[in-house]
């Protein structure tokens, strides 16, 4: 069974900077495309940041320049989130497409990890 498990968050000030990190376990045969989303409260899951097996990245607008993610060969991807703002509290999520040995490409999710940047 496939798990996507993340660390990283908790409490910054504004202009702070935090790392993320979302770990892969499971019978993984292939990894495509990881991600970050996250959804603060009374809004929906938005897109920050994905990367491609290639290490394509994309961005969402309020966040380019000051997140990057990226990924290494131990089924792990990380965004570094520097000069943060109140607006990036949010649940962080991780998303992957996931191939096991015995399912196509699938998309999973993480539990979620909380940030919050305080003013």
């Amino acid at each position: 069974q496939v798990q996507l498990v993340e660390f990283g968050g908790g409490l910054v000030h504004t202009g702070g900077s935090l790392r993320l990190s979302c770990a892969a376990s499971g019978k993984i045969f292939s990894m495509n495309v990881m991600g970050w989303y996250r959804q603060a409260p009374g809004k929906q899951r938005e897109l920050v940041a994905t990367i491609t097996g290639r290490s394509r990245t994309n961005y969402a607008d309020s966040v380019k320049g000051r997140f990057t993610i990226s990924r290494d060969s131990a089924k792990t991807v990380y965004l570094q989130m520097n000069s943060l703002k109140p607006d990036d509290t949010a649940v962080y999520y991780c998303n992957a497409e996931i191939a096991t040995l015995s399912d196509p490409p699938t998309w999973y999710w993480g539990q979620g990890t909380q940030v919050t940047v305080s003013s």
